[in-house]
């Protein structure tokens, strides 16, 4: 069933983030657990955590230590949309995140976009933004295509400015 959902939880952000990742809308597990990649079978803690060799993190205080550490911050691309579970191809009637605001407050140098949805919804909304934006594979388990390690690769080109 489609339903109206808006984001429960801000972005994870610090003064001194460099690089924000954006995906498009949390996902189901991911609005359980009040924060990002909240789904087990979601890549993008193992692909970080591999990139800048620490431990795998498991609670929420763990991923945010880890982001921190390493200048990252995470945001969205939607503030509120329709949306089926967690279908990305679900999604209709989106509000888009206010990312000129934060772009003024932190010294962003780069934005990675997580998946090729959030960046269809990136340039509908945000493209006019300072911040030079690449599209990155998905980490979600939807996206079969690519490995654990291609991502990690991927990532790793990017990641260690």
């Amino acid at each position: 069933m489609i339903q109206r959902v808006h984001h429960q939880f801000g972005p994870y952000v610090q003064k001194d983030s460099k690089i924000l990742i954006l995906g498009s809308f949390p996902s189901v597990k991911s609005r359980e657990a009040s924060f990002y990649y909240g789904h087990p079978q979601n890549r993008f803690w193992k692909v970080i955590s591999c990139i800048f060799q620490d431990n795998l993190p498991v609670s929420v205080e763990q991923k945010k230590t880890l982001l921190s550490t390493h200048q990252i911050a995470l945001w969205d691309v939607i503030e509120s949309c329709d949306i089926k579970g967690s279908s990305d191809a679900s999604i209709r009637n989106v509000i888009p995140t206010n990312l000129e605001e934060l772009l003024k407050e932190i010294p962003i140098q780069k934005i990675l976009i997580n998946g090729k949805t959030a960046y269809h919804y990136y340039l509908k909304y945000h493209q006019d933004l300072d911040v030079p934006a690449i599209c990155m594979p998905s980490t979600s388990p939807a996206n079969a295509a690519w490995s654990l390690t291609q991502l990690i690769d991927v990532y790793e080109k990017e990641l260690k400015v």
